[in-house]
């Protein structure tokens, strides 16, 4: 009887609509009392390709305000910005008080596709290792938030994402050539992460690991561990009554044909 109703509960299925809905219930709770409080909050997902990290951004800040909640995906640096401070391109980005800022990919590339593609050198990639843990330490030293996400999946469920990027005409946009080439250096993306954690993952920004092979426990999870890593407290908001409408006098409205209307196909 026991393993029998274990091996019930694994298979439990829950209703992803239902505590999506809660999670975003939670989500605008939160986001009051980041702007009540005057919070900064930086969140960094990281990952393989197709690993989930914009689906749970995208649900992430769903029901959120942009300009409270903003993304960050940043592109190929200028030939200017490669020779800044390899940090100095994200300082720009980071939160001032009352903001949440997601971070699509971060700082972190530089210990993963540009280490594994040869796109810097090893002296700035021993020198990013060395130098990362002290400039997250300074963020939360003035008073930043910061929570960084690892998005793990398995070479299976990869190249069936992967499979279906090229089929579906309206994913094939996320199947870049550098997907390509991530695909024949698993290795070196592996050793690359494992160095990554060994030196990053410290105790006041640890990294947390998402286990993302179903998209939607992952989504679910990542953000639910975000709620429970942020203290907040649910905001009574005012009631608002509206007021009555003027009286149209002395307005009259231009006739419609004045006007040029989207054609209604729908």
């Amino acid at each position: 009887m026991e393993k029998s109703t274990s091996k019930n509960n694994k298979k439990k299925k829950f209703n992803y609509d239902l505590e999506i809905a809660k999670l975003h219930t939670e989500l605008v709770n939160l986001q009051e009392w980041v702007k009540k409080q005057g919070l900064k909050v930086v969140i960094v997902f990281e990952g393989r390709d197709a690993s989930g990290k914009g689906g749970t951004i995208k649900r992430f800040t769903e029901p959120l305000n942009p300009r409270v909640c903003k993304v960050v995906a940043l592109g190929v640096p200028t030939e200017r910005e490669k020779t800044q401070w390899y940090f100095q391109r994200y300082v720009p980005y980071l939160p001032a008080a009352g903001e949440i800022v997601l971070f699509d990919r971060s700082w972190y590339n530089r210990a993963g596709v540009e280490k594994v593609m040869g796109f810097c050198t090893d002296d700035e990639y021993d020198e990013f290792l060395r130098s990362c843990p002290e400039f997250e330490r300074m963020l939360v030293r003035s008073g930043t938030i910061v929570l960084k996400y690892w998005f793990s999946v398995s070479d299976e469920e990869q190249e069936r994402r992967f499979k279906n990027r090229i089929s579906n005409p309206l994913k094939r946009w996320k199947f870049s050539p550098m997907d390509l080439q991530s695909r024949s250096r698993w290795l070196e993306y592996s050793k690359a992460k494992d160095n990554m954690f060994a030196h990053t993952d410290t105790k006041q920004v640890p990294w947390y690991v998402v286990n993302a092979d179903n998209k939607k426990k992952a989504r679910l999870n990542c953000i639910s561990h975000v709620l429970s890593k942020i203290p907040y407290e649910k905001i009574d908001l005012k009631p608002i009554e509206l007021p009555p409408l003027p009286e149209h006098k002395g307005y009259v409205r231009p006739p419609l044909d004045y006007q040029t209307f989207v054609p209604e196909k729908f």
